[in-house]
């Protein structure tokens, strides 16, 4: 089973909607966590080598996790912080970037 964890700042609306979406797919587990002080679930060295497969929202989370934990080669999906939770053109970016790590 790949596992797969996605990262952005405060974990509420952008890696949360990834985890939510991809969440009960066949072959893959799911988490997420948020870089920020006030994240909902924030990211830890135990998630980060838990996961197979780390997907960023922004470049600056890279700097973060490079910074906290010395961790490289995540995989960045430039997605900016401007959609709630399953907005409908956030699920398609999301569904669009990662297509060829799903099948």
């Amino acid at each position: 089973m790949k596992k797969l964890l996605f990262v952005c700042s405060r974990n509420q609306w952008r890696s949360k909607t990834a985890e939510h979406l991809f969440r009960g797919r066949p072959g893959i587990s799911v988490r997420s966590a948020g870089t920020a002080s006030s994240a909902r679930i924030r990211v830890t060295q135990e998630l980060l080598n838990w996961a197979d497969v780390v997907f960023l929202m922004e470049p600056k989370h890279a700097a973060v996790l490079r910074k906290r934990f010395g961790f490289r080669g995540a995989l960045c999906l430039d997605i900016p912080d401007a959609y709630p939770f399953m907005d409908p053109e956030l699920v398609e970016l999301l569904e669009g970037h990662l297509e060829a790590y799903l099948t």
